[in-house]
């Protein structure tokens, strides 16, 4: 008997920034710790938007079980980088994105082109051509 498929883990705001660094006097010491894009959304619907588990859970669709486990496994990594003074890195990990955003190879920013179809690849940061969508359908 083969397991259950694994949905979609469904982001649709990612992530603004690359990481971050503590900063004085033991600050970047030690190894990053990396913070899945699934699991920073995990903790920015409950704990900035307020949701409920299970509406943020039907958010991303995926169910509840699955959900607190992302939200648990993000708040024990936050708590390790704040306590052990260590950077914490976003990595995209399982997340799907709709079909509207993009990522710069050569700037590494995410960014997405509302309502435009045929939007133009270029970086609106960098304005390099070097982008590739992400999570298509």
């Amino acid at each position: 008997m083969s397991p259950r498929p694994k949905n979609n883990r469904t982001v649709f705001d990612p992530p603004k920034f690359k990481g971050y660094k503590p900063h004085g006097y033991y600050a970047g010491s030690g190894t990053p710790v990396f913070l899945l894009f699934e699991e920073y959304t995990a903790i920015r619907l409950c704990d900035y938007e307020g949701m409920m588990q299970i509406e943020a859970a039907a958010a991303m669709n995926i169910s509840r079980p699955t959900f607190t486990r992302l939200y648990e496994s993000a708040r024990r990594k936050i708590a390790e980088a704040f306590s052990e003074a260590r950077p914490i890195e976003l990595e995209r990990g399982d997340a799907f994105f709709d079909h509207h955003w993009f990522h710069c190879r050569d700037c590494g920013v995410f960014y997405n082109t509302p309502g435009k179809e045929f939007a133009s690849r270029a970086c609106p940061l960098c304005r390099s051509g070097n982008t590739e969508a992400i999570g298509e359908k």
